[in-house]
């Protein structure tokens, strides 16, 4: 992260850092701590979340669509209950799009449904 995203807290995650072979486990606890900021921003106020997301478009899709599954989980369970239809129909979109991104980053997904 440079200082200019420092200054004005841009949230950036780099998805193609296995690629380059930079994973390692701060990169992962910084990605799991930029991804829970990013579903806490989602569920408070409207306004914009300052994020980049590095990465080839398939990482990058692969990541917005986990993201999103993400957030309509938590939205349903809360809604629902976990033992609800809708909440395991979501559960189970949420765990096939966290493995469709582990694959394409080679990045592990930080959250289980």
């Amino acid at each position: 992260m440079n200082e200019q995203e420092q200054q004005d807290n841009t949230i950036v995650i780099d998805l193609g850092a296995n690629r380059r072979g930079e994973l390692n486990e701060i990169f992962l606890r910084t990605m799991g701590i930029a991804v829970k900021a990013l579903l806490k921003r989602m569920f408070g106020d409207k306004t914009a979340i300052p994020v980049k997301l590095r990465g080839n478009r398939e990482e990058i899709n692969a990541f917005t669509t986990t993201l999103g599954r993400e957030k309509r989980y938590m939205k349903t369970a809360a809604q629902y209950g976990l033992n609800n239809p809708k909440t395991y129909k979501d559960k189970f979109a949420l765990r096939k799009a966290a493995a469709k991104f582990e694959r394409k980053t080679g990045i592990k997904w930080p959250f289980k449904g």
